[in-house]
């Protein structure tokens, strides 16, 4: 009797209290019971929030390089490879897909920046109302997760070397997730002049393709005398084997086929003699002492001997203005003037000259520059 009284005389907390610990008299059963309203409050909220973006006008809320419009290219006199986004000199395209960038409203179709619907506004060629100009036109592309470069050219039915050489790609493995893209309507590649006196002719001849679409395209006579620097479309051309490695990563093997780590990297970085910053012309490849070395790529031997700096070297001239040096070699197994290929043993690693260790220092030479191995290598 005095419980009831009690629980009679309590305020309305602690009757729901009460009942709560009567009804749930397990933790199985109050877990149960806030599992459940988790669920529910859930549910609540995610309905609420369906319910708010469905009557959102998306049309207001689009800003930054989330839109599918074209961004504004920039063109610089001083980058041969912008200057071709206005390859048509003079007059712009009057068709096509460059005059549905240009309406009234300013605004931009939605499906630029699809690639079924832009291949098939690129699979046809754009004419001039004089019939005689093949009109070059070009539609952005925002890269996508798990795009490449291959796939991407296939879709518009152009060449990897038209999107590389068009946008200046100077490492394919670099493509950035949301980075735009020039594709332009038909492949080919972008070519500067190099010496005064040029024609599109001669041009046309060096990439064996047509010098009359190359004239039409460009809008200038095939025989007319080009300035060093003018920018010039070729249609159908592609790229040299060379430079296409240079810009995959796969024109250089690696010197040591054995297991080894990059203990130095290029670039600058502090001297481990001096602890002073200074400039690594190369990359230090640490491996046991008497491993391997191989050429990275075929070539001769111009040079072997000993520096103060890299003890026992060899250096490998090769083509396009390559050179390659492997120093502190244990020992030189090559000779001066004897061809090599990837599959020739050079040397041996080890730890002569300026080292702190056995390992093998590696430098690539492009017309006498230092440029950083690893992105030349596969």
């Amino acid at each position: 009797m005095d419980r009831f009284n009690k629980y009679k005389n309590s305020s309305l907390i602690m009757k729901v209290n009460y009942g709560y610990y009567r009804l749930f008299n397990t933790p199985l059963k109050r877990i149960l019971l806030h599992s459940i309203a988790a669920f529910c409050l859930g549910g609540g909220i995610a309905c609420a929030v369906l319910f708010l973006a469905g009557n959102v006008n998306v049309h207001k809320g689009i800003g930054g390089l989330e839109t599918a419009g074209l961004p504004e290219f920039e063109t610089d006199t001083e980058d041969s490879l912008s200057t071709a986004f206005t390859a048509s000199s003079g007059s712009g395209p009057s068709s096509g897909v460059q005059a549905s960038l240009t309406e009234e409203s300013g605004a931009f179709p939605s499906e630029a920046d699809d690639l079924d619907a832009a291949s098939e506004v690129l699979a046809q060629d754009s004419y001039s109302s004089s019939g005689l100009d093949l009109e070059l036109c070009y539609v952005p592309y925002r890269v996508k997760k798990g795009d490449m470069i291959g796939f991407i050219a296939d879709q518009f039915g152009i060449t990897q070397d038209t999107i590389i050489s068009v946008n200046n790609i100077h490492q394919s493995r670099l493509l950035q997730i949301g980075q735009y893209l020039k594709i332009p309507s038909m492949p080919g590649i972008v070519y500067t002049v190099r010496k005064d006196g040029e024609t599109i002719a001669t041009i046309a001849e060096k990439y064996e393709v047509s010098a009359n679409k190359c004239s039409r395209v460009n809008h200038i006579d095939e025989a007319k005398q080009l300035v060093a620097g003018t920018s010039l479309f070729i249609p159908d051309a592609q790229l040299d084997w060379v430079t296409r490695q240079e810009i995959n990563g796969d024109l250089f093997h690696k010197p040591i086929h054995a297991r080894y780590w990059l203990s130095s990297y290029y670039g600058w970085r502090e001297s481990p003699f001096s602890g002073k910053r200074s400039f690594h012309s190369g990359v230090d490849m640490a491996a046991p002492t008497g491993t391997s070395i191989y050429a990275a790529l075929g070539g001769t031997v111009t040079s072997v001997g000993f520096n103060n700096v890299y003890g026992n070297y060899v250096i490998v001239t090769h083509h396009s203005g390559y050179k390659t040096l492997y120093g502190h070699m244990s020992a030189i197994l090559a000779t001066r003037g004897q061809y090599v290929d990837t599959n020739t043993r050079i040397g041996k690693v080890g730890s002569t000259g300026l080292s702190t260790g056995p390992h093998l220092h590696f430098t690539v030479y492009k017309f006498g520059k230092t440029v950083n191995p690893v992105s030349l290598w596969r």
